[in-house]
């Protein structure tokens, strides 16, 4: 027995070395790439040289707007009025894009529920249907195709998907607004890899929680970004990661959110999270309906 276990010391010896030096080289390339990402950045990527345009769909508000104002002030502006919840748009669309030499085309325009709620109890849940997923899916779709063949023959542009955290995994009482969103990410990594040998980068982009009119976030924390900060710190992994949670802070929760915890932990928490919220909202309904009711009545 003591003739065996000297035998296979050295052998376990450099086994565990080995282990130990793969877990260290793997840590300190984790720690560098980290550093490269969220401290260096990449943000001198997206400037003229890619094109003289960047187009942002749903600029309005929030991240879009965000987006848009990146681009610095004085330079020419153009504004195309259109619904995304129709898909008659597009030739619109394309006609005020003619002639546009686009660099950058940020696809960000999206719409969420009026407030968590389960798929049979939607408010006119036929035209919420249709309308969340022209505005969420299918403009993508046919933004992308609009733009992208100019960004091929030219080998060089940069799209930017908006997609959402809501897009890593099946949020409950947001079921479709998360399905359509995991739409955006997978649309997204498979253009990347179909058109990066071109020259064209494409990148989701899965934020968490950003102060905008849609979440009805007012107050900034360290989670929850103003859109501007939130904006300034995306720009900086473009080129640097093909899907990003965005902002440091979201990295962490997203690493947490799908490789620490299991996956039906994080459904169970998003649902319960959404009961809740659906519960408040409800009772708020009623109190607004009954204080109506009370002040019709006084008339």
């Amino acid at each position: 027995m003591e003739e065996m276990i000297c035998r296979a010391e050295t052998p376990l010896f450099w086994v565990g070395a080995l282990t130990v030096a793969f877990l260290t080289l793997w840590l300190l390339y984790r720690l560098l790439t980290g550093f490269r990402i969220w401290v260096l950045g990449n943000g001198q990527l997206l400037s003229p040289k890619l094109g003289k345009w960047a187009v942002v769909t749903g600029a309005t508000d929030g991240i879009g707007k965000s987006y848009a104002e990146e681009e610095q002030f004085k330079v020419e502006t153009r504004t195309i009025a259109v619904d995304f919840g129709k898909t008659d748009i597009y030739r619109k669309i394309e006609a005020g894009l003619t002639g546009l030499e686009i660099g950058v085309l940020v696809n960000n325009v999206g719409v969420s529920y009026p407030y968590p709620e389960y798929y049979l109890h939607i408010p006119d849940l036929e035209h919420f249907i249709t309308n969340t997923i022209n505005v969420n899916m299918t403009s993508v779709c046919q933004m992308t195709r609009l733009v992208l063949p100019r960004m091929v023959d030219r080998s060089k542009g940069v799209i930017l998907n908006i997609s959402s955290a809501s897009g890593m995994y099946p949020v409950p009482l947001l079921t479709v607004y998360s399905a359509t969103k995991a739409f955006v990410d997978f649309f997204s990594r498979g253009l990347q890899e179909e058109y990066r040998r071109q020259g064209i980068i494409i990148q989701s982009v899965l934020p968490f929680f950003v102060v905008t009119k849609m979440t009805r976030i007012r107050k900034p924390t360290l989670d929850k970004p103003t859109p501007e900060r939130y904006v300034a710190a995306e720009l900086n992994t473009v080129g640097l990661q093909s899907q990003t949670n965005g902002y440091f802070p979201h990295a962490i929760m997203g690493w947490v959110t799908t490789r620490l915890v299991p996956s039906s932990i994080v459904i169970f928490l998003g649902a319960r999270m959404n009961r809740l919220q659906r519960t408040g909202y409800l009772q708020r309904r009623k109190l607004r309906e009954q204080k109506n009711g009370a002040s019709l009545k006084n008339e």
